[in-house]
């Protein structure tokens, strides 16, 4: 991975044809996506079960770009071997899942992969002030975690407060819930780079019939552009 502040869109399959993940990854790569965003759920830190390691394991091979794994499980230390063993760029684990952030990030970093920090919509900005430097990617919810498709909560004030924070560190702001070209200049504007969008890209398409996923991951990308600085 190389870093830029360019937009970029990432998909989560957790809007996908869980039948054809691997097809689905290699659809949305070839329509556009510059990332493929995992949302991993465990039923325990967020009410919903999602999948784990094997099946990142298993789309690894299919998608020729970056792989972000969100974990939004609890705890997460024990598992952060096995998501970068399966081909994780970067794994990002929720500072609210844990009392010892700072060490998860860096055995992260230390199993090879790029360190994300997610916050909820509840968490402020202020709770990763002293993670900077042990952070490649801060993701910021706009939904409270564990089901796609809810509606998008602004958490302007939060983004241009971490955008403040970061300064010229090569650390992205990640933006996941409620994404689509309505909401994607609103968080671009505010500082984001990262937009992670489930059933506003997929919707429409399939594995038959991709073509949807690009005329959505290209409405997104230019109303986010064209307001981004």
């Amino acid at each position: 991975m190389t870093f830029d502040r360019s937009i970029k869109i990432a998909p989560s399959i957790l809007a996908a044809d869980f039948a054809n993940f691997g097809a689905e990854c290699e659809a949305i790569e070839a329509q556009g996506a510059d990332w493929v965003h995992v949302d991993v759920m465990d039923g325990h830190f967020v009410p919903n079960i999602s999948f784990g390691p094997t099946t990142c394991a298993a789309i690894r091979p299919h998608i020729k770009g970056v792989m972000d794994v969100h974990l939004m499980i609890a705890p997460v230390d024990p598992y952060i071997d096995a998501f970068a063993n399966a081909g994780a760029d970067v794994i990002t684990a929720h500072v609210e899942a844990g009392p010892h952030i700072h060490r998860t990030l860096q055995a992260i970093r230390g199993a090879g992969a790029k360190a994300g920090v997610a916050l909820n919509p509840g968490t402020p900005a202020e709770a990763v002030a002293h993670l900077l430097d042990l952070t490649d990617l801060i993701c910021v919810m706009t939904v409270n975690p564990g089901f796609g498709g809810q509606k998008f909560i602004d958490m302007s004030d939060k983004i241009r407060t971490l955008r403040a924070m970061i300064g010229d560190r090569p650390v992205h702001i990640e933006i996941d819930g409620g994404v689509d070209p309505t909401t994607a200049p609103i968080v671009a504007q505010a500082g984001a780079d990262v937009l992670v969008a489930g059933s506003a890209v997929f919707k429409g398409g399939s594995v038959s019939d991709p073509a949807p996923y690009g005329t959505n991951i290209k409405a997104i990308r230019e109303a986010a552009a064209g307001v981004y600085a």
